[in-house]
């Protein structure tokens, strides 16, 4: 990766045109050959960049300014900085990303529901996790105190489509006489927060919803320390 801090100006033609005028920037060139031109503040979102795969070429212009060329193989969009004064210029190997390991995401929520069903609902035992259905597995199949089949779909964040998805699975379901045996397959939406659609949706389907404490699901959470 090669960061340069740069007085710069900055123009953008292609779908739409953006200018920026010359001022003191971050000019970040990574390996996959994108460009991202950054200001000292708004946050992670660069001004202006050139997604990969991009080529960057650069010269000089004809009074001598150097100048900075990035162009887009799959568009005629350009990127132009011109550059007036580098403060900085230095590129660091950073090797191989693993990737960004999520803490409480799906699979860890369904890993610990799975182990503690009756937190979702009294009495709610665990059949299977990843039940298959023709479209997908649900995440958990289980069966509450009376013998009825509960299909669950967890989410990290709970939004209309997550809802879809769990209604689609329960159409499927209760056409199959094996589940259906003692009464309709109902469903419980679980995630550590619902948004207020989804909830109202979730409840006009007669699907239950259900806010889980992470913490408390892997005994992070100490209610002794807690000041209310």
């Amino acid at each position: 990766m090669r960061l340069v801090v740069a007085r710069c100006q900055v123009d953008y033609a292609g779908r739409l045109s953006a200018h920026l005028p010359m001022a003191t920037r971050l000019i970040m060139v990574k390996n996959d050959g994108s460009v991202l031109v950054h200001s000292d503040g708004g946050s992670y979102k660069p001004l202006n960049w050139m997604s990969p795969p991009a080529t960057l070429r650069e010269g000089t212009t004809d009074d001598g300014q150097v100048e900075w060329r990035v162009t887009s193989p799959k568009a005629d969009d350009t990127l132009r900085i011109l550059i007036e004064e580098v403060l900085s210029d230095t590129r660091h190997d950073l090797g191989i990303d693993p990737g960004l390991q999520k803490d409480g995401v799906e699979k860890h929520l369904q890993a610990l529901l799975a182990e503690h069903p009756a937190t979702l609902s009294d009495g709610l035992t665990l059949v299977r996790r990843e039940f298959p259905t023709a479209i997908g597995p649900v995440d958990l199949m289980c069966r509450d105190g009376e013998g009825l089949s509960v299909a669950v779909e967890i989410k990290r964040r709970g939004d209309i489509d997550g809802v879809e998805q769990l209604t689609r699975y329960l159409e499927l379901l209760n056409r199959d006489p094996l589940l259906t045996v003692n009464g309709a397959v109902r469903g419980v939406f679980a995630a550590q927060a619902i948004k207020p659609q989804a909830r109202v949706l979730a409840e006009d389907r007669g699907i239950a919803c259900v806010v889980v404490d992470y913490d408390a699901l892997r005994g992070i959470d100490d209610p002794s320390h807690r000041l209310f």
